[in-house]
């Protein structure tokens, strides 16, 4: 089991101030997550993307005409808590240096509750070829290969691209539902596993067992993504699920689930959401993600937030930008893309977001922000601290698969 309790921000050194200036106190909350194992990976999870490639023999897309010459504009959509900002403005630094140096104007939305959710929303209209009213759209790698299959994003021009083709870790360049990132490109990657409040709850959690006790009971969250819930359970009774297993092994992880929710200890299932129970101290504890926890704690200026790979192990994810197919500011949206693949731009969001950066040379340029937050491996893994805690992905599912189990987790546990 490993874990990272977060600790109060110490003063920047005088050079990493210069690196930092005009990002405001916020990001000081990186040091939050302190030195761990040595990282000198270039991504230590090759090759564990899901494997499930786009439908062959597809008909060519029509695309909308791009006006991004005459509009200069980007609309993008995003999760909670997943870029860089200035707590006291409100405004988020790298986008705004990206609107001054372009002359774009990005409207940035924290859209995105989880993947299911935002993809039965806008679906019906990208199906339709309607307009969403976003440019750019940032979903986990499963719903990425489910965009892909059914044609409702655009093909990016990599060759308009640069930073993006230099600097993608080489792992990621070619992963199997986007052979050749023809559509897709890595926003970020994470963990999850166990997030507490360990002055509030007055012990480690080494386990996921450790969260179904009498003190607890009504007061743990868990993630409604159940490639992380369910996982982490099914982890937990031993199942590889990075490997072979089907719908026995499924079923018994939500079998335990709903025990856990009918006899009272999870007080919701939730998406992006479940950081308001953990804030309002609503709940104490629960299935999370890495870099929220590190969020939390400089949120609440309660350095007792703690986030733990359980002793079973516990997941691996990666988020992917898009641009949706009826969007006509593709190329506004590249240029925004590969702007975020500067080395230097994307050592800034990794201080500040603290999840997994895909970009080869953000660690060179994190030795300038802070030596000892280029050596996290929650940042930076290396593929010991991968294996050591068993960390491992989902498998991919067919197409079949994902439909029965999702239908499956939505009426059981969901409630839907």
């Amino acid at each position: 089991m490993t874990s990272f309790p977060g600790r109060a921000p110490r003063p920047l050194s005088p050079g990493a101030a210069a690196v930092l200036a005009g990002m405001g106190p916020r990001l000081s909350r990186r040091a939050l997550l302190g030195a761990g194992a040595a990282a000198t990976s270039a991504l230590a999870f090759a090759g564990c993307a899901p494997p499930e490639p786009p439908s062959g023999g597809a008909p060519e897309l029509k695309l909308p005409e791009d006006v991004s010459d005459s509009e200069k504009i980007v609309k993008w959509a995003n999760w909670t808590a997943y870029l860089d900002v200035n707590e006291k403005t409100k405004k988020y630094p790298t986008l705004e240096r990206f609107m001054k140096q372009t002359g774009i104007e990005v409207s940035y939305s924290e859209d995105i509750e989880d993947n299911d959710s935002y993809f039965a929303k806008v679906a019906p209209q990208l199906r339709a070829g309607q307009s969403i009213d976003r440019d750019l759209f940032t979903l986990t790698d499963w719903m990425t290969a489910r965009i892909i299959r059914e044609q409702l994003c655009q093909p990016l021009e990599l060759a308009q691209m640069p930073n993006v083709v230099s600097n993608l870790l080489q792992p990621l360049k070619d992963v199997p539902f986007d052979p050749g990132r023809n559509y897709s490109v890595t926003w970020q990657s994470g963990f999850a596993g166990i997030g507490y409040n360990k002055d509030k709850v007055g012990r480690e959690l080494k386990s996921l067992d450790d969260l179904w006790t009498d003190d607890l009971k009504g007061r743990v969250v868990v993630l409604s993504e159940y490639r992380d819930t369910a996982a982490l359970v099914m982890q937990q009774q031993g199942v590889d699920i990075s490997s072979d297993w089907g719908r026995a092994e499924f079923e018994k992880a939500i079998e335990f689930i709903e025990q856990k929710i009918e006899d009272g200890y999870i007080r919701k299932v939730k998406g992006n959401s479940y950081l308001e129970d953990l804030t309002s101290g609503n709940a104490l504890a629960g299935i999370t993600w890495s870099g929220d926890i590190f969020i939390l704690a400089y949120d609440t200026g309660d350095p007792a937030w703690t986030f733990a790979i359980p002793e079973s192990g516990g997941t691996l994810w990666s988020d992917n930008l898009m641009v949706p197919i009826t969007s006509t500011h593709r190329r506004n949206a590249q240029t925004l893309i590969d702007y975020y693949y500067d080395p230097a731009v994307a050592a800034e969001v990794a201080a500040y977001v603290n999840y997994v950066c895909p970009v080869q040379g953000a660690q060179a340029e994190m030795e300038k922000i802070d030596p000892e937050l280029a050596q996290s491996p929650w940042i930076f893994p290396t593929a010991e601290f991968i294996a050591d805690n068993n960390i491992q992905t989902f498998r991919a599912l067919e197409a079949e698969e994902d439909i029965e189990y999702a239908d499956l987790w939505s009426s059981r546990v969901m409630g839907n």
